[in-house]
Formats: structure tokens, C-alpha cells, sequence
């Protein structure tokens, strides 16, 4: 066994202390501050660990909350996973983290400090709350933030327009993507997939902490919008080529439903209709593209165009 030392950090280090930045350069070696800062620190460490066995309600409330009408009823939503945690739940208010005791040993150091309860749950029953196949051993119940509905956009913003899209996949990925080009606001219809729906979050990578989601009548809103001047940019088989048309800095992107495309009612608000066409032109192709991907293409060019200005 190494002796300790004359050097604090060194002594902390043979203790099994992690972070031995905790000592002012200017205090002398001193065993006394040494054993009254470790033991500082074990404590510590032994708070945040605080936690309490999961009960039978609280895992009910969390399986609820894989279903909209609860998560409206409660004012919750689930983080899920390793990277989903660590990433993005300190952008939220959790109300509760349940993990499995070893990944609370393994992340005890990175865990949110917002919490409001650690609660422990064995590997099955996280199972049973969890909406992965494989579960990664950690869930964050968080409250749904409030988000305003009435807000004002500056005439050089582009913000996306979502139209009844209802594929959690597609949401989560349009949401990445307006995460990717820096556009920090989307407008959804109220019929469009739920932004807390698990498999939204999953497929957004962690935008849903940067991305705002406003639910609003669709027609309503851009009809306002076009009124302040702002260009409403819609994607249409038969409209003009996105590459070669003149594009505007800000503006609202409308991408419309996976079958159906955009409603006529919200079509009636577009201003500027856009194609995006297949190469060559006259080449034998699929009959559309991937919302998702269409969304990624657009966006691309508009950011392109302000880069190359």
C-alpha cells in the first residue's frame, strides 16, 4: 500500500477521491483539512445517491405516460435512455429519475442536479415503464414546459410549418434537422403527432431541448404571417424548382402530411410554391420523397443561398 504524501491531491487520489481540484493552491498540507475535505465530499456524493425504491403507482404513472391523454392529463413526459438523460434533461423540470442501480454506479458523477426524487427500479421493472426494446436502465419524468403560443417572428427568420404530419419518426427527424440548419422554432397543426410521443423524442437526438413546438391552427397562423410580409414557401409537385428560384432569408417552410400532402385549406395561405425535382428531370423515379427528407433538402438550400450571399 502507498504511503500518503506530503501533497493533499495525492493523498485524495490514495483515498479513491475523483476530483481533487477542490483544494485552494494557497492552504498548507494539512491531514486535518485533508480527512475534513473527503469526507466533504463523500457525503456528498452519498446525497445525490439518495434514493428510494420505485412503488407500484409511481410505475404505473410512468407507463401511462407512453399514451397523449395522459401525458396531457399529468403534465409529463418521459426522457429515455442513456443519451436522451444525460443530454437533454436539464433542460426540463424532472419531477422523478428511476434507474437501475448500476447505471446509477456508472453515472453517478453526471447525473442533472434539477432532479426531484432518485428512484431505484430493478432491470424488469424498467421494462415494464419503458417504451425501447432493449431499456437502457434510466428514465427522467419531466414536466411539459409552456410554450407560448402567440409570438412574433423577425422578417429574416425561417421557421418550419408542419401540416398533419403523423409519423413520430418523421417528427423526430424534422426536428433534428431544424436543430442541424439553426432554426430554433416549428409551427405543427393540431393534428400533427405529439411532440412528447417516446418515439419522437428518441428520433430527435436530443433537438427536442433546443427546438420549440408550437401547436396551432395552421391556416390561421400563416395567413397572419403572409400579412407582416413574411414569404410562405410550400413544397408541390408542379411548382418552381427549388434550385434555381429566388429564396428569401426568412420565411415559413410548410411541409405537408406523409400521404396526402398539404391540405387546401393551409395551401390557400402558400405564397411561393416550390418543386424539387428529380435528376435528370426526365429520369424514371419514385413518386415522391420521404417528408423527412424533403424537409432536410429545403431547408439545405435556404441556408445554402444565406451562406453563399
Amino acid at each position: 500500500m502507498p504511503p500518503a504524501t506530503d501533497c493533499p491531491t495525492d493523498n485524495l487520489k490514495f483515498m479513491g477521491c475523483k476530483d481533487t481540484k477542490i483544494f485552494p493552491t494557497h492552504v498548507a498540507p494539512n491531514s486535518s483539512f485533508i480527512i475534513f475535505s473527503y469526507l466533504w465530499q463523500s457525503i456528498s456524493n452519498i446525497a445525490v445517491l439518495m434514493k428510494q425504491p420505485i412503488t407500484a403507482n409511481q410505475r404505473k404513472l410512468i407507463a401511462s405516460l407512453q399514451q397523449a391523454r395522459h401525458r396531457r392529463a399529468n403534465g409529463l413526459f418521459v426522457l429515455e435512455g442513456t443519451r436522451s438523460v444525460l443530454d437533454s434533461a436539464h433542460c426540463f423540470a424532472i419531477e422523478m429519475l428511476v434507474a437501475t442501480a448500476a447505471w446509477l454506479d456508472e453515472y453517478s458523477d453526471r447525473i442533472p442536479e434539477n432532479i426531484g426524487r432518485i428512484l431505484s427500479a430493478r432491470p424488469d421493472e424498467m421494462k415494464q415503464m419503458s417504451s425501447m426494446v432493449t431499456p437502457q436502465g434510466v428514465i427522467a419524468v419531466c414536466r411539459i414546459p409552456e410554450i407560448s403560443q402567440d409570438f412574433d417572428l423577425d422578417a429574416n427568420e425561417l421557421i418550419i410549418a408542419l401540416d398533419r404530419i403523423q409519423d413520430p419518426g418523421n417528427m423526430g427527424t424534422i426536428m433534428r434537422v431544424a436543430d442541424w440548419f439553426g432554426i430554433n422554432r416549428i409551427i405543427a397543426s393540431p393534428d400533427t403527432v405529439d411532440l412528447y410521443n417516446p418515439k419522437v423524442i428518441q428520433a430527435t437526438m436530443g433537438a427536442i431541448a433546443r427546438v420549440q413546438v408550437a401547436y396551432l391552427p395552421l391556416p390561421e397562423t400563416l395567413r397572419r404571417l403572409a400579412a407582416t410580409g413574411m414569404e410562405i414557401y410550400g413544397t408541390f409537385l408542379g411548382g418552381e424548382p427549388l434550385y434555381t428560384s429566388e429564396l428569401t432569408t426568412g420565411g415559413v417552410i410548410v411541409m405537408g402530411n406523409e400521404g396526402n400532402g398539404i391540405c387546401p385549406e393551409t395551401a390557400a395561405t402558400i405564397t411561393r410554391r416550390l418543386t424539387i425535382l428529380p435528376f435528370p428531370v426526365d429520369h424514371p423515379t419514385v413518386e415522391s420523397l420521404n417528408v423527412g427528407v424533403a424537409t432536410a433538402i429545403t431547408v439545405a438550400e435556404f441556408r445554402r443561398r444565406l451562406m453563399i450571399s
